[in-house]
């Protein structure tokens, strides 16, 4: 070691090193100890393990550091298989044995249900996981910039603007990766220019791939800084002679400086404005910018649990909150006597709405505007649900929304939640009307720290 390790009574301070014994994992898959009762994240240590560790930052709560060595190693530490992986930082836990992941994402529930909703011993089941977790991914959205006069497309390094080239990304369904790699070799053997956002010249932005599992139909999307494209014609040919499984070739415009990917303007530029996929019994239709769980395999497993929990008998009347494009309240309308979707975003429910009527769903019907005020103005009208199902964004429910909850008091609550903090938050306002029955870990991204949740609320009696 370079530095000679000190510990001294003083306050933490950046280059210190300290000796610390990892405790857990933390949200984004770092490691957690403890340096004299204050928090300190390190990523890429484990549980269990005992490491030396540099301080890099301190905070007035917590302080992070840098791992510089291993002291104790953890017997679930495996070497990551992708040799982009500390560089790349799209995956936070490749380094963590696959089984350990899972044990580790339904602790992260525990930890937070004892935290922020009081809960002792809170009914968290083991995490439902993949057979395997690789390829999983059916979207992959890179940008695209120049590195020693060639073209890469990627991630961006982790605290840096450099972007990471992602050839052959190991979550990615192998057909992304192939769009990927067979757009830049057109792109760049046609001299299309990359866009450089220093110098606000320049044509591609984003390559944008996607494949839907259940058919094997490929989209590719080009976001532009410009609306015309150099060598247009030769483009889609050599994209269509080297790409046989694409069916949608499409351009998106996106001329601002903004960190959003896409603009306002889609053009299809060769081929069909979507591709199809299916989910269960289910059919959508993927244009460009439409929302699709990027995950198909564990999503049905996902929307099962909420199936379950729900425990539809065929004359419940169901409310979807920020059904989004209406997946879940499709998923669950066979088993209801009606579902009603409600979601802000207008062009979300159109496509909720296309979706019922492509697959002859005529008990499922999707409504724009807020939770919070609809849901009360259906109940004083009588109709009132016997089931809500409640999927919002990391940031949870809305308080007013949790006040609308305990007034129309629905039999079932079923929270589908992202973010286990933000979950046990809203469970902890809820408990004193609702029994927690059991929440549902599912791994939705192996190899991260993400971890998605259904949890079935059930109103006590004469509450």
């Amino acid at each position: 070691m370079n530095k000679r390790l000190q510990e001294t009574d003083a306050p933490l301070r950046p280059g210190q090193q300290v000796t610390l014994t990892i405790k857990s994992l933390g949200i984004n898959g770092e490691g957690i100890g403890y340096y004299k009762k204050k928090i300190v994240f390190v990523p890429a240590a484990l549980p269990g393990e005992v490491v030396y560790a540099e301080i890099t930052s301190v905070q007035e709560r917590y302080a992070t550091a840098r791992l510089v060595k291993l002291k104790e190693r953890s017997t679930d530490r495996v070497q990551p298989p992708c040799p982009l992986y500390e560089a790349c930082g799209g995956c936070s836990l490749q380094h963590l044995d696959y089984q350990a992941q899972l044990a580790s994402k339904q602790a992260l529930v525990v930890e937070a249900l004892q935290k922020y909703a009081k809960l002792n011993d809170p009914p968290v089941r083991p995490t439902i996981g993949m057979t395997d977790p690789w390829k999983y991914r059916n979207k992959a959205q890179l940008q695209v910039g120049q590195q020693a006069g060639r073209l890469v497309a990627g991630l961006y390094k982790s605290g840096s603007h450099e972007l990471v080239d992602l050839e052959g990304c190991l979550i990615q369904h192998p057909a992304t990766n192939e769009i990927t790699e067979k757009a830049k070799q057109v792109i760049t053997a046609l001299g299309i220019p990359s866009y450089d956002e220093r110098k606000r010249t320049g044509v591609i932005r984003t390559i944008v791939s996607r494949v839907a599992f259940s058919t094997g139909e490929t989209q590719l999307t080009l976001v532009t800084a410009t609306d015309e494209i150099p060598h247009l014609k030769e483009l889609i040919l050599e994209l269509r002679y080297h790409l046989p499984s694409l069916v949608s070739i499409v351009q998106n415009v996106n001329p601002k400086k903004t960190s959003l990917v896409f603009g306002e303007t889609t053009k299809v530029l060769w081929g069909k404005p979507s591709i199809a996929e299916k989910l269960g019994d289910l059919s959508f239709d993927l244009s460009a910018r439409a929302f699709f769980q990027l995950n198909p395999e564990q999503t049905a497993k996902l929307y099962n649990e909420v199936k379950e929990a729900a425990g539809l008998g065929g004359e419940e009347n169901v409310l979807d909150l920020y059904c989004g494009t209406g997946t879940i309240s499709l998923w669950l309308a066979p088993y209801a006597r009606e579902v009603r979707g409600i979601e802000i975003i207008p062009e979300a429910v159109e496509d909720a709405r296309r979706n019922a009527k492509n697959n002859g769903i005529g008990n499922a019907h999707f409504y724009v505007g807020r939770a919070e005020v609809l849901m009360p103005k259906w109940a004083k009208q009588g109709v009132k649900p016997d089931v809500v199902v409640v999927d919002p964004p990391r940031t949870g429910l809305d308080a007013a929304l949790i006040n609308s909850l305990l007034d129309v008091r629905p039999g079932r609550i079923v929270y589908v939640s992202c973010n286990p903090s933000t979950l046990a938050k809203d469970l902890s306002r809820l408990l004193g009307r609702y029994e927690l029955k059991y929440v549902q870990p599912v791994d939705m991204f192996p190899h991260t720290a993400h971890v998605e949740c259904c949890s079935l609320l059930v109103r006590k009696t004469n509450s």
